[in-house]
């Protein structure tokens, strides 16, 4: 069978698999096999065993899963999974709270704030969301803040895990497309950040326009400097998970993995010296780790299997001759990736995405001439920048993704402690104008490359 043909089959398969409910790695499992039996038919498929496309595709999922840098995935959750269930990220809300308690819009920018400060200390999304659902949700509802702001601050400052270091979007990407991972971390700094201050100048400015959509909390007069200076202990342990994090990745002191287990042991002594430490806590700890790692591993057995499939029936030359063929300018090209990136990230895992899409969309990007990319000087020169730089891009789909109806997860992860009035549709009108600054600050990295190489060596 051709291959055109095999690609036709393959994306209406896909389809057909997530609708009817199967879960995205045995969809992509399926289907791996079904592209290797159509190519190749059943007969030769199976002739030579330890030679032919099956043992090529076991060397390849074995080569990924057997990577290093892979262990700091489980780390980094394990660090998220502690933090949710001690009181450190809720002690940081009450000590950040108490600081802008005379500020409109205070209570939104502290979860904005604090949603960067944990996206730094551990790269996890899920749980972040939830964590802040449950903190600062029913503080703004409360006071009588606006439904879809409150809704729209909480989910969108909630994903920043997928930008900011050191992010697990980041670390598949790096694996899948062996990509340095460390320049990844410095590429992003910069353009997760500004995310994340556009969140809160939009806070800010929204706020002072309509100052009814924020009200002022009842007795933020009486906080006197001598308060503010008693809640600042509530701020050191999570600032010296960061350090210890990020510290050591970019003081160059230790790998990404090995940076992941020194914030585990770090969230482990401040929970134990806070007398927080339990058995209980552990062990649930422990277990949403298994569950969440056990996700990101079947979901990277199938569509792994199913990228090396399709690559070995000839799909990504096929698509990178589709695209070229089609004869678009250099960014009409970069245009219609970000618009199927948009597209699948609505419907679709970002794990199943960088591993089905990567494979076939980064040799073409590649292939691109520099100069027509606005990478010149030293942006041209840098070695692998074109693959960090898309990567940004990825990431920056990805967080609109999380957001995307019909199945962005950050709707679903606020609705499970959300209350009851607060609908799923109410959870994605709050979206709409954060999705905007996402998607703003997307065209800012695809415009302006050099933002990602702030602190790049």
């Amino acid at each position: 069978m051709d291959i055109g043909t095999i690609s036709l089959i393959l994306l209406i398969g896909i389809f057909v698999l997530l609708a009817i409910g199967m879960p995205l790695g045995f969809a992509s499992g399926f289907l791996a096999l079904a592209v290797l039996m159509m190519k190749f038919g059943p007969d030769l498929l199976f002739r030579s065993f330890g030679t032919g496309p099956l043992n090529i595709l076991a060397q390849r999922m074995y080569g990924l899963m057997t990577d290093y840098v892979l262990i700091s995935v489980p780390l980094f959750i394990f660090m998220a999974c502690l933090l949710e269930r001690s009181n450190i990220a809720r002690d940081m809300f009450d000590s950040l709270n108490v600081w802008l308690s005379r500020t409109r819009g205070g209570i939104a920018i502290v979860t904005a704030i604090m949603a960067i400060i944990m996206a730094a200390m551990s790269g996890i999304i899920g749980g972040e969301i939830v964590l802040l659902g449950l903190i600062a949700l029913p503080n703004m509802l409360r006071l009588g803040y606006n439904q879809n702001l409150a809704i729209g601050t909480i989910c969108a400052s909630g994903s920043l895990g997928t930008m900011i270091p050191p992010s697990i979007v980041l670390i598949i990407y790096g694996l899948v497309t062996e990509t340095s991972i460390y320049a990844l971390f410095q590429a992003a700094f910069v353009p997760g950040f500004i995310l994340g201050g556009c969140y809160i100048i939009y806070i800010i400015i929204r706020t002072r326009l309509h100052p009814e959509q924020a009200p002022l909390p009842p007795g933020g007069e009486s906080v006197t400097f001598a308060d503010k200076l008693r809640a600042l202990p509530g701020l050191v342990p999570p600032l010296l998970i960061v350090f210890v994090v990020l510290g050591s990745i970019y003081g160059g002191i230790t790998g990404i993995t090995e940076a992941a287990g020194m914030g585990v042991v770090a969230v482990l002594l401040l929970i134990t010296l806070r007398g927080e430490l339990s058995w209980r806590l552990f062990l649930d700890a422990l277990m949403r780790t298994y569950k969440s790692t056990g996700t990101i591993l079947w979901i990277t057995f199938g569509a792994t299997a199913l990228a090396g499939a399709y690559s070995i029936a000839g799909g990504p030359t096929y698509v990178a001759n589709l695209i070229v063929g089609a004869d678009l300018p250099t960014f009409g090209i970069l245009l219609v990736m970000m618009l199927i990136f948009l597209f699948l990230g609505a419907i679709m895992d970002w794990v199943g995405i960088v591993l089905l899409v990567m494979p076939v969309f980064l040799p073409i990007v590649l292939k691109l001439p520099v100069e027509e990319l606005g990478l010149t000087g030293g942006l041209a020169a840098a070695p692998g920048f074109v693959a960090v730089w898309f990567g940004i891009l990825f990431c920056v789909n990805m967080q609109v993704s999380f957001l995307s109806p019909p199945f962005g997860p950050a709707a679903f992860y606020l609705k499970s402690v959300a209350p009851p009035h607060i609908t799923l549709p109410d959870i994605f009108r709050g979206f709409l104008p954060f999705i905007a600054i996402q998607l703003l600050v997307l065209a800012m990295v695809l415009l302006f490359p050099e933002i990602t190489m702030v602190f790049a060596k």
